[in-house]
């Protein structure tokens, strides 16, 4: 049975490219119709619909094959779930150009010592985040989500209601916004 390489790249937000890591992927070999991507999805998401494909489509003696680590996974445990669920079922995986080798006590160490650098990353970056708020909030930068209508049209969409001419699905669609949109509309702008 030939081996597959399978490849797997993942970025967080939706403004990161993932050319470069699909650039290291074709230079391990990699074909391009064999890489699977994640776009804006967080390595600590582990409903990501990229790598599930991924993991479906690999095989006894295939190896999955990541630019790093931490594109993989962003907490120890998760990490360990996947390689070690990969080693069981006669998966190797790949860390750039390592092979990951679950039977060796030094490439094991190194394997969760990545791991934890890839865990502690992503904590400073949730840490700097909830400071930059922090700051940002005190400041009065930020103040929450713009609201979907102005407010004349919540007024406008207060007043078609209290007419009684529209239900919450007609009022939904003349302005394009959702019935739970609606409902918190209404309940901000009490009629009079």
């Amino acid at each position: 049975m030939k081996q597959i390489l399978i490849g797997y790249a993942r970025c967080s937000t939706d403004k990161q490219d993932l050319a470069a890591q699909k650039g290291i992927l074709s230079s391990l070999g990699v074909a391009s119709d064999r890489i699977y991507t994640d776009h804006g999805f967080t390595g600590t998401n582990r409903a990501r619909p990229g790598l599930d494909q991924a993991l479906a489509a690999l095989r006894e003696g295939d190896t999955l094959v990541v630019p790093k680590l931490d594109r993989l996974a962003r907490s120890v445990p998760d990490a360990r779930d996947i390689a070690d669920k990969l080693a069981t079922h006669g998966i190797k995986l790949q860390l750039g150009t390592s092979i990951h080798d679950p039977t060796d006590p030094m490439g094991k160490l190194f394997f969760n010592i990545l791991a934890t650098f890839a865990e502690f990353e992503a904590d400073l970056i949730r840490m700097r985040t909830r400071e930059g708020m922090a700051v940002a909030r005190a400041k009065g930068k930020l103040r929450g989500k713009k609201p979907k209508l102005s407010e004349r049209q919540q007024q406008e969409l207060r007043r078609m209601y209290d007419t009684g001419e529209y239900s919450i699905s007609d009022l939904a669609e003349v302005f394009s916004i959702s019935r739970p949109t609606v409902y918190r509309t209404l309940g901000r702008h009490v009629a009079v």
